[in-house]
């Protein structure tokens, strides 16, 4: 396959930008999509141009790290899908291609494709843990939780906080995150103690940090690679305004 991209290519965050074509040939449709950018780099390197920098750490689709725009799309055009577990064969040969990184005030971009998503990590610590003392692991059969509980806080733990539902978000939100992170303790016995602390906690981080309101587009859920559900941001806006209410 041979493939033009269009990259955006900055220096450091102070830079101005620009996008930047540069011609990916000989691709297999095998490869992933960061596979691809790897022989884009080898080429690049060879030539003696700076290579395309982008996020990448566990390449399956677990750690979150392939923040990518791929024609306008977060990670791509295939539905529950990582950049990095996307392969070229969901594109034709002579394909042009628009790569972009994440496109937030709250992500600021390091270089090239690479952004700041420091500011997850501070919803995060926020509160998105349990500290009290749990004591050692019991049996799995130790603290009775009903399945439904269970499923509902599994797939709010399925979030890789990658960012893509704020990319998406045409406010910018981070709800969906936090909104998951929140959810996948309310739902255990181990989340109660700190229930009410966290949401007000997390969601004053995340106001702070400078994303928006949920906008109800429901972009976030359409492009989250885990699938994650916007039914949980209504679960958070009930958590936020029980604790805010004083119940």
């Amino acid at each position: 396959m041979k493939l033009t991209l269009h990259v955006w290519r900055q220096k450091n965050a102070s830079d101005q930008g620009r996008m930047e074509t540069i011609s990916a040939d000989g691709v297999s449709p095998d490869m992933s999509f960061l596979e691809m950018l790897d022989l884009v780099n080898d080429r690049l390197e060879k030539e003696g141009v700076e290579p395309i920098a982008f996020d990448h750490d566990c390449r399956e689709g677990i750690c979150g790290m392939c923040s990518l725009m791929i024609n306008g799309v977060a990670h791509g055009p295939e539905a529950g899908t990582t950049a990095c577990q996307l392969h070229m064969r969901s594109f034709q040969d002579g394909d042009s291609i628009h790569i972009e990184p994440w496109r937030s005030r709250a992500f600021p971009v390091i270089r090239d494709l690479i952004v700041d998503r420091a500011s997850f990590e501070r919803i995060q610590h926020a509160g998105g843990y349990v500290s009290v003392n749990c004591g050692g692991a019991p049996d799995g059969n130790a603290v009775p939780i009903s399945k439904i509980e269970a499923d509902l806080a599994m797939d709010a733990a399925a979030c890789i906080g990658c960012g893509a539902c704020v990319a998406s978000c045409p406010n910018g939100s981070a709800m969906l995150f936090v909104a998951a992170k929140v959810a996948q303790f309310a739902h255990l016995p181990q989340g109660q103690p700190e229930r009410k602390k966290r949401v007000q906690a997390m969601v004053a981080t995340m106001d702070a940090e400078g994303f928006g309101a949920c906008s109800n587009h429901y972009e976030c859920e359409a492009v989250c690679p885990k699938d994650i559900p916007v039914k949980f941001i209504g679960e958070l806006n009930r958590e936020y305004l029980r604790t805010a209410c004083g119940d």
